[in-house]
């Protein structure tokens, strides 16, 4: 069921100026009827200022007296609140992680070069400006910028970064670069665990021969497995 833009002030307008009963301002507002309970004895964490729902267009006089007159009667929404929706304007990036949008942009400028200042622009949500100050090499913290994967920073996701260069290749003409050095460390891996593999066989075989071999274990770690 549908439920008011702004429940609880709803609620507030309604136990202040109707004589609906508390279940109905529940089932309306979608809340629990204790919370509706504490609106009414001003025992809420905060005190709410109401929201008239008939200004709002959500609920009609007529609905609320039919309500007032039998108290088995359901409000129903009479039109249903128009949702937000972010469809314009630049990516929002968390503050936390704004620092790392110059990593970001870098890296993309030095393995990425087909792709425009308006593609990274949308892809990290940053201005012009600011692109071309890395490039330039003017920007004011330029000498603390270290190219950075923008997907491991988490200022987008690969998916998303793919279908950027897939399209500024496009654009320019060219081929998209595949990159293979996932497949390099896939190979790397699996070479070094068929040598411990071996390793541990001929040890196998000392000791069942009597002969003590002893074999350092291999630590595996992101630094030793995925070297950049």
């Amino acid at each position: 069921m549908a439920q008011p833009l702004m429940p609880h002030a709803t609620a507030s307008w309604l136990v202040d100026n109707t004589a609906l009963s508390f279940e109905q301002i529940t089932k309306f507002c979608g809340l629990h009827i204790l919370e509706v309970q504490a609106i009414a004895d001003d025992m809420a964490a905060t005190k709410l200022t109401g929201r008239d729902p008939v200004r709002a267009g959500e609920l009609t006089l007529e609905e609320i007296d039919k309500g007032q007159a039998d108290p088995n009667f359901e409000l129903k929404m009479f039109r249903e609140p128009e949702q937000a929706t972010r469809t314009k304007g630049p990516r929002y990036t968390p503050v936390s992680k704004r620092q790392d949008k110059p990593d970001g942009i870098a890296w993309i400028i030095r393995n990425h070069p087909e792709v425009s200042d308006g593609q990274i622009g949308k892809l990290i949500g940053t201005t012009r400006n600011t692109i071309q100050a890395i490039r330039d090499r003017t920007h004011w913290n330029i000498v603390d910028i270290v190219p950075k994967d923008p997907v491991t920073l988490g200022l987008c996701t690969q998916r998303e970064l793919d279908a950027v260069v897939k399209k500024a290749a496009k654009l320019k003409g060219i081929e998209a670069q595949a990159d293979g050095k996932l497949e390099g460390d896939r190979a790397a891996l699996i070479e070094e665990l068929r040598h411990e593999r071996d390793a541990a066989a001929r040890a196998a075989e000392a000791a069942a021969e009597g002969v003590e071999v002893t074999v350092a274990p291999v630590e595996h770690n992101a630094e030793t497995l995925f070297k950049r």
